[in-house]
């Protein structure tokens, strides 16, 4: 009989980034290296599980971002043209390599993963959703929603609308995607404030996580710590926090398994070793050298000297290491359980790119562990929480605190001096937006598209990911024009309707640009 469960949480999560303005764009090559290298990858890794009779619980957020792009027929066929190309790339690079046997091998092994990236790609009718869609049909995995674009709620809160709407728009269009209601969500950056489940028991959402301080913090003290869910005050919202424990053992890239010097290494890709002119038909048209995918050597230590990579001495420390992750689980779970006089839950997030992207052995290490959980121990029993407030309704009545999972653990992240000055705009943006859908309330027509849309620029503006980017120095002058875009947009819609003078040309040409969540609702923000 077990003693503990184990809760593995992937949150899936890309911002929108559709150019159909531009025959080539760099930033929408995110979605394509995240669909070969994680979520390919994951859903192979599932298929396997299934196809060979093991049982196993996985949650993961798939947010409405990412399912939007997924789901989009101009991405779909660009991503296709993008695994074209590096199929190519792989069959040019076996050539070249004939002769260097620690590469050619390799050349092999990618041709090998891209062929069956763009199989599973057109297996899946292009949309990948609906390979997640059939294991959660099937009881294997529980998907989680996510604001609407993944905004950062704390700083939202000065106009409460606004994080009602990127709840709203995110059950409702994962009810139009899935075909059923979420019953969790993975607040963008675990960014959580009290009085916010209220809204989430509004939507009908059970359960949603934070950090662990936020529960640690929390009045009254959690008695069993993080390793059991607690109601929010007044809601009945279920709390769950992260295990730092488990957490920091799979994401540091120091102290954790990634940074093993056998597994590849991210930074070295033939996009920038090999000489420009051999490489140029498969980097960005500007002439811009981008990571291929293309990887040969391992990471071997904490120079810059690389030696070539072997996928079987990676495989075998992946292997050892989910031994020795499940080992440490279950002296985990033993201890707790005789301290705590109940089974514990250890709750372990990751962001799903960790998967495959940045750590390249990451789904071999998820399906070692799978595996081994299932037919090497019976300590522990892989759950998700929906399954877990099943089977264990009573929990302690707690405020969680303030908190996130961001960078010292609240704000800073978001706020500081590169990205604050955004803020003032979104909140007078919040404002308009709720003015607009209470002045016309029940309008149809062109006013109606045009409010619809006044929302879609407004969620895609509050985006986090944008004041990330500018926090971290990466990609700014993108998010700086991705925040101005969308604000500008919006501020001609709200003068416009005042107005009465909408343009319907431009109007179409943005509803084109900008088409995410073509179901939406412009009351939702009131």
């Amino acid at each position: 009989m077990n003693k503990g469960y184990l809760s593995l949480v992937l949150h899936g999560h890309l911002p929108y980034v559709r150019h159909p303005e531009h025959e080539d764009f760099l930033e929408e090559d995110w979605l394509y290296e995240a669909i070969t290298e994680t979520y390919v990858p994951l859903i192979l890794v599932f298929e396997r599980l299934v196809n060979d009779g093991i049982d196993f619980r996985i949650t993961m957020t798939l947010s409405p971002t990412l399912t939007s792009m997924l789901g989009d027929a101009l991405l779909q066929e660009r991503y296709l043209k993008h695994i074209n190309r590096l199929i190519e790339l792989a069959h040019k690079e076996i050539e070249r390599t004939r002769w260097q046997p620690e590469f050619h091998n390799l050349a092999l092994m990618y041709l090998s993963e891209f062929s069956k990236a763009r199989d599973t790609f057109l297996r899946y009718n292009r949309n990948l959703v609906n390979a997640f869609k059939k294991f959660q049909d099937l009881g294997k995995l529980e998907i989680i929603t996510c604001g609407a674009t993944h905004g950062y709620f704390p700083l939202m809160d000065v106009h409460r609308e606004s994080v009602r709407a990127q709840v709203k728009v995110a059950v409702s269009h994962y009810e139009s995607v899935f075909g059923r209601k979420p019953r969790g969500i993975w607040l963008p950056e675990c960014g959580y404030y009290p009085g916010q489940d209220e809204i989430l028991k509004e939507t009908g959402l059970r359960y949603f996580f934070t950090d662990s301080h936020g529960l640690l913090h929390g009045t009254p003290r959690p008695k069993y710590g993080v390793f059991a869910p607690v109601y929010c005050k007044g809601t009945g919202v279920a709390c769950f926090a992260r295990d730092l424990e488990s957490s920091k053992q799979v994401w540091s890239s120091v102290e954790g398994y990634p940074g093993d010097y056998n597994y590849r290494e991210f930074y070295r890709d033939i996009g920038f070793d090999l000489e420009y002119e051999y490489i140029k038909p498969y980097i960005h048209p500007d002439g811009v050298r981008i990571n291929t995918g293309i990887k040969y050597y391992r990471i071997t230590g904490s120079g810059n000297h690389k030696e070539p990579y072997n996928p079987h001495l990676a495989q075998n420390r992946a292997a050892e290491q989910a031994g020795n992750f499940m080992f440490n689980r279950q002296k985990q779970v033993e201890y707790l359980y005789d301290f705590m006089q109940k089974k514990p839950i250890i709750i372990s997030p990751y962001d799903a790119e960790l998967f495959g992207h940045w750590w390249y052995e990451g789904p071999t290490w998820l399906e070692f562990l799978i595996r081994k959980i299932a037919c090497d121990q019976d300590e522990i029993r892989l759950i998700t929480p929906s399954e877990y407030l099943d089977e264990n309704p009573r929990n302690q009545v707690i405020t969680p605190s303030m908190s996130s999972w961001g960078w010292k653990g609240y704000s800073e992240m978001w706020l500081q001096g590169t990205n604050d000055w955004i803020y003032r705009h979104l909140h007078i943006a919040s404002q308009e937006m709720t003015e607009l859908a209470k002045k016309y309330n029940g309008v149809n027509g062109l006013t109606k598209r045009a409010l619809n849309q006044a929302l879609r620029e407004l969620l895609l503006a509050q985006s986090s990911d944008w004041a990330f980017i500018l926090g971290t120095g990466t990609h700014t002058e993108y998010a700086l024009r991705r925040t101005k875009d969308h604000l500008l947009r919006f501020n001609r819609l709200y003068d416009d309707l005042n107005a009465n003078s909408v343009d319907e040309s431009w109007l179409s040409e943005i509803e084109y640009k900008d088409n995410i969540f073509p179901n939406i609702d412009y009351r939702a923000h009131q």
